[in-house]
């Protein structure tokens, strides 16, 4: 049996570019992977290089004017918007105007920590659950960890606050915070936590917190068949672990599957699909490296870890995340839409099944992508960091 060797980097992350929000890129060739216990070939993931990527013509309008960093939002049924700033702020954006939501979560605003993701119950009509993650100084140790809350929206002001879960321990370290907010067609909740700059400690120990996505029910209780439920000292909670920061995270509906984006080091952002129990590797294999251009590890794959589905390099820093089903758009509808913090694009993927086809970069320009979503109406809105929210205006015929 050919035993593959795996070890941690020596290096510790630095503070906020470790998120991949950086300005360098790598030049790391592509690796290729093989089976352990025989001399079948493991299939490669994918990347396709920068050279190929081409551009893409939009016109987008401004929507919401004048934001800061709105690093979530989410449509309310009569067509309004809730927007969390990452400053701690949570906007009622409605009829034009921006309404101040009072009673939002005291919030740990330090690098790439604040107000972070805002998602509908999917039965909100009837239930009227809201739910946030944030960074929150509550609980053991001084700084923050990464928080899911749920609430409800009335006469402006949050109401029924509940914390459903909060990682732990606290740290000042200002990177890594994760997060984004899914459902699937079962009724469970998925949030994302990053690994809080202790990638040595935290994504491969599941009885830790960070660098893992979380299934939780809706009310916060924790499904019998999670896969660690039972296990001694393991967090309950937590569905998938050896993750380093995903800050996108959407419920593929055509696949039935959770689907995540998260940021490398120095290259190798990655697309994973989400499996019950599975380890995604970060630290032990990457395609990224220190940002002294120093090696993580050599290895790029394991027989114990669950491959990418695509890869970056050089990194874009990826935050928002949306599959198109909108038939305003029949040339993006069946494909993925990433932001790009680093490049100030929208990523266009094309998609065959679970296989990227191609790149295109749509928006060249317009700055810090924080978030893209499909609003209920059919378009496609984008944050743009010191800008605000634009609409992807659809190509005339």
């Amino acid at each position: 049996m050919k035993i593959k060797s795996a070890f941690f980097g020596l290096f510790a992350c630095i503070s906020l570019i470790s998120c991949g929000e950086n300005e360098k890129t790598s030049a790391e060739e592509e690796v290729v992977m093989t089976g352990t216990d025989s001399v079948q070939a493991r299939a490669e993931p994918i990347t396709i290089p920068e050279d190929k990527v081409t551009d893409a013509n939009y016109e987008y309008e401004m929507v919401v004017p004048d934001l800061q960093v709105a690093w979530g939002m989410a449509f309310l049924p009569d067509g309004s918007m809730l927007i969390t700033e990452k400053s701690g702020d949570l906007i009622h954006f409605k009829n034009g105007q921006k309404l101040m939501v009072q009673g939002a979560p005291q919030v740990y605003y330090r690098g790439q920590g604040g107000f972070l993701d805002v998602a509908l119950d999917p039965e909100y009509d009837s239930n009227g659950w809201i739910y946030f993650t944030y960074s929150s100084p509550e609980g053991e140790g001084s700084g923050g960890n990464t928080a899911l809350m749920r609430a409800k929206l009335e006469n402006n002001q949050l109401t029924n606050k509940t914390i459903l879960y909060k990682a732990s321990p606290n740290t000042e370290k200002g990177q890594h915070f994760g997060s984004r907010i899914a459902f699937d067609d079962e009724g469970y909740l998925y949030f994302s936590v990053g690994d809080r700059g202790s990638r040595d400690e935290n994504p491969q120990d599941i009885s830790r917190d960070n660098g893992k996505v979380y299934r939780l029910n809706k009310d916060g209780s924790i499904p019998s068949d999670n896969p660690f439920v039972g296990k001694s000292n393991a967090k309950e909670a937590i569905y998938s672990y050896g993750h380093r920061n995903p800050q996108g995270m959407i419920y593929n509906s055509e696949t039935g599957e959770i689907w995540v984006h998260e940021h490398g080091p120095q290259g190798g952002d990655e697309i994973n699909v989400v499996k019950k129990g599975a380890n995604y590797g970060w630290p032990v294999v990457t395609y990224g490296k220190n940002y002294d251009d120093t090696p993580i590890t050599d290895q790029r794959t394991g027989p114990q870890f669950e491959d990418p589905m695509y890869y970056w390099l050089p990194s874009i820093a990826p935050s928002g995340f949306v599959f198109v089903t909108s038939d305003k758009y029949p040339e993006l509808k069946g494909d993925l839409l990433a932001g790009s913090l680093k490049f100030q694009y929208v990523e266009h993927l094309s998609l065959n099944g679970k296989k990227v086809t191609g790149r295109e970069r749509l928006l060249k320009g317009i700055g810090r992508v924080r978030d893209v979503v499909q609003g209920p109406d059919g378009f496609i809105y984008i944050s743009v960091e010191n800008k605000g929210i634009v609409k992807l205006l659809p190509k005339q015929a």
